[in-house]
């Protein structure tokens, strides 16, 4: 079996794709040519994307693309379920879809490599996660889980076996990410917490939820059936839900 492993920056961010199999370039392509259109669409730091031009007013709501409303869409479903703690809508008023689209992308892309028809790969965008199969060796896809305080150094070593993961934290990108009923606070009582869920899009917007949530995400995510959680607080100790270690071994 052929190996293509490729990464390039797109969202501002290094994306990475592996597929094991054969004739896999006409389907790495199209997944890259994909995340890079989704950038194009959702940047907020385009000025000529369609969420920067709802930012300025310049496109009705009621315009948007079909693209852009199963996004919105997705969010407000996301905010009811974690109680206003997932919310695209940022404190100076505009629109940041990233906490949905970066997953959304994710699972979409990997969706394109299994249409081309590959059952063996993983798409890696900043510790978001999609995999499915085996690598080249045949073994179960493993990812690590990196300490925030030393990122060199990896904590823990998990087999997703086909779930998504994702890591929601402010060791790397700093305060990105804030709580929505105290806009105010900083979150300081955790760097980071990393999500298995049935998907990487399930995962990614409820590890963003449960980072907002602060100390208590965690608990939230063991409340969620058909997920798991490690989390990392600020003096370097780590939670585990009941059934993470599931996906150590």
């Amino acid at each position: 079996m052929k190996v293509m492993k490729e990464v390039r920056i797109i969202m501002g961010m290094p994306i990475e794709i592996e597929i094991v199999g054969h004739d896999v370039r006409p389907a790495l392509e199209s997944a890259f040519a994909y995340l890079v259109s989704v950038d194009e669409r959702f940047s907020t730091y385009k000025e000529g994307s369609e969420i920067s031009k709802i930012n300025r007013g310049e496109l009705p709501l009621a315009a948007m693309s079909a693209e852009m409303r199963e996004v919105f869409e997705i969010a407000e479903k996301t905010k009811k379920e974690t109680d206003g703690y997932f919310n695209i809508r940022q404190p100076n008023g505009h629109i940041d879809p990233s906490g949905i689209v970066k997953g959304w992308a994710i699972k979409n892309a990997a969706a394109l490599i299994l249409a081309g028809g590959h059952e063996n790969y993983f798409v890696n965008a900043g510790g978001d996660i999609a995999s499915s199969g085996e690598n080249a060796k045949g073994a179960p896809w493993h990812f690590g889980i990196r300490n925030p305080f030393n990122t060199s150094e990896i904590v823990k070593v998990v087999y997703p076996r086909g779930k998504g993961i994702a890591t929601s934290g402010s060791y790397i990108r700093g305060d990105h990410i804030y709580n929505p009923h105290a806009p105010e606070e900083k979150i300081r009582d955790i760097v980071s917490i990393t999500v298995i869920g049935p998907d990487v899009l399930d995962a990614d917007r409820f590890a963003t939820a449960a980072f907002a949530m602060g100390k208590d995400g965690i608990n939230f995510i063991e409340s969620l059936p058909g997920y798991e959680g490690y989390a990392i607080d600020a003096k370097g100790i780590a939670t585990l839900t009941r059934d993470f270690v599931a996906y150590t071994k």
